[in-house]
């Protein structure tokens, strides 16, 4: 069971929504334009505030659904996060769309809030008090992530690992926005 829900959630996270919403509507690719990212802040420069909810929404549903499923037939909370994991990668290296993808935020708070609401809401209240104060949402990103570690740890350490896995690789796919950070060159709202 644990790896056949592996492999759907993989599957499912590769599902761009950024992608998908972008052909349907007659927009441009948001990998070929903005910041080159597919995902919900790219999609608000390009497409608009519909289309960003709309992105964020589907991103986060891709996160929570597997978990949810993972729960539902009676996985450990470990195995539910390590499903959510896979989600994740799929959103960040999708298999419809060449690999490309975007850079794992609304799929991991989606995941986050199917393994344990209060460490995503802990998530969601340090990404929005971050953007308010610095108007940047990569740095809300690399701020709310690894927050939620020491709540982790404390009340589900089972899932602390997994989550520190995911806060690694979304690190990772901010590297170009930490130079950009560091050389006081990454975009602001």
């Amino acid at each position: 069971m644990f790896w056949s829900l592996a492999t759907f959630a993989y599957l499912l996270g590769s599902l761009s929504f950024a992608i998908l919403l972008s052909r349907l509507t007659g927009n441009p690719d948001p990998r070929m334009s903005g910041s080159g990212n597919a995902g919900a802040t790219n999609m608000l420069r390009l497409a608009g505030k519909k289309l960003a909810v709309l992105t964020l929404l589907g991103d986060a549903c891709k996160g929570l659904l597997p978990v949810l499923i993972a729960s539902l037939a009676g996985l450990t909370l470990q195995q539910q996060a390590w499903i959510g994991v896979c989600a994740v990668l799929g959103h960040l290296f999708p298999l419809y769309f060449r690999f490309r993808g975007g850079k794992g935020v609304a799929t991991a708070a989606g995941m986050l809030l199917g393994i344990y609401p209060p460490a995503a809401l802990l998530a969601l209240l340090g990404w929005l008090l971050t953007f308010y104060l610095t108007r940047t949402s990569s740095l809300a990103a690399l701020i709310a992530t690894p927050l939620t570690l020491p709540l982790l740890a404390w009340q589900e350490p089972a899932a602390l690992l997994p989550m520190s896995v995911l806060t690694l690789l979304i690190v990772w796919r901010h590297r170009g926005n930490l130079r950009d950070l560091f050389a006081g060159r990454e975009r602001h709202f």
